[in-house]
Parts: C-alpha cells; structure tokens; sequence
C-alpha cells in the first residue's frame, strides 16, 4: 500500500509523517486490498483539517476527514473514520459474497 501525506499551508515534519502512517497501518490489518492512500494536511483558521481518500481494490474510493484544534487530534478522529468506512466496506463484500454462494447452492 502506498501512503501519500502531504500538507496544504502546513509543513509536514517527519514526526507527523510518521504519526499518519502509524495511524493508518491499523487499517491495513482491518483490510489489505487497499491499494492507494492520500492524506492531506491543512489548517483553516483556528481548526486543524486531516482528509484522507483511500483507493481498494474494488474500484471503491472511500473519503473521510476531520477537524480538531490539535493535527494530532484531527489525524486520531481521521483513523477512526476511516477505519469505520473500511470495515463496513469489508462486511459488505463479505455478505454479497456469501449471498452469491447460497444463491448458487440452493438456486
């Protein structure tokens, strides 16, 4: 997978670099068919902005973002987005899946 962090009027040092990447290697483990991520860091007047656009493997895009005060809030809500959407996109390829099987068992 292939983890793109870049910031919008915001330097990203490798301490945040790293923090993302650590952040969304829990996805990873939630769901390995992802093939691109984009995450992009911004500050908006007082609000620090994380967004992130993930690419699987299904020709799926899923996007999340969030605000906090803090960057390293605003990353922590963003993992948990994201990690959310990726389950949920999971559970739906697993029950077509099992519903195309029973379908072709019983007919």
């Amino acid at each position: 997978m292939q983890i793109n962090v870049s910031g919008h009027q915001v330097a990203v040092t490798p301490a945040l670099h790293d923090y993302v990447i650590g952040k969304l290697d829990r996805i990873v483990r939630h769901f390995d068919q992802l093939h691109e991520v984009a995450v992009t860091l911004s500050v908006e007047k007082l609000l620090q902005k994380a967004e992130a656009t993930v690419r699987c493997g299904t020709n799926k895009t899923i996007h999340a973002d969030a605000q906090a005060a803090d960057m390293y809030a605003a990353i922590d809500a963003l993992a948990d987005r994201l990690d959310r959407q990726v389950k949920k996109h999971k559970e739906k390829l697993g029950n077509r899946h099992r519903d195309d099987a029973r379908e072709a068992r019983y007919g």
